[in-house]
């Protein structure tokens, strides 16, 4: 079987930014989709790893549960000023992920705040795998 990496890039939509992410098993693809969107906000290169935060998301299904991670991920973004270098996802299922958000609390001085993100979509959304790697696609509102 053959590795890959984990990653992200991002993918042009109308009005919106859609977040295409990889990785050898759906945790990590799901881990990896939440640093892709958290990076739109703050650029994950300028945030040290200090503290960490708690995330959980339950859905009916693996499109509607990505959808639902990331709104959660960008929930603590917003409510606590928290901003991502890393997302680890601990447990990952058809209908639950668990996962922390490795940053910092905002700080204005060093962190230059990006694109505001509103919410993930459920429009062409997808969470799929194929030859040994899973590939997950989400379009967030801006």
């Amino acid at each position: 079987m053959r590795e890959f990496n984990a990653g992200y890039e991002q993918f042009e939509v109308e009005a919106d930014v859609g977040i295409r992410a990889w990785g050898p098993t759906r945790a990590e693809a799901f881990a990896q989709a939440a640093l892709g969107v958290l990076a739109l906000v703050a650029d994950p290169a300028t945030v040290t790893a200090r503290e960490a935060r708690e995330v959980r998301a339950q859905a009916d299904g693996p499109e509607t549960l990505l959808a639902a991670w990331i709104d959660e991920c960008l929930y603590v973004h917003e409510i606590e000023a928290f901003v991502v270098s890393r997302v680890e996802v601990t447990a990952c299922s058809d209908t639950v992920v668990h996962g922390r958000l490795h940053g910092e609390p905002l700080d204005a001085s060093r962190h230059r705040l990006g694109t505001v993100v509103k919410a993930a979509t459920l429009h062409g959304v997808s969470v799929q795998a194929r030859d040994g790697r899973h590939e997950v696609k989400i379009i967030v509102d801006v």
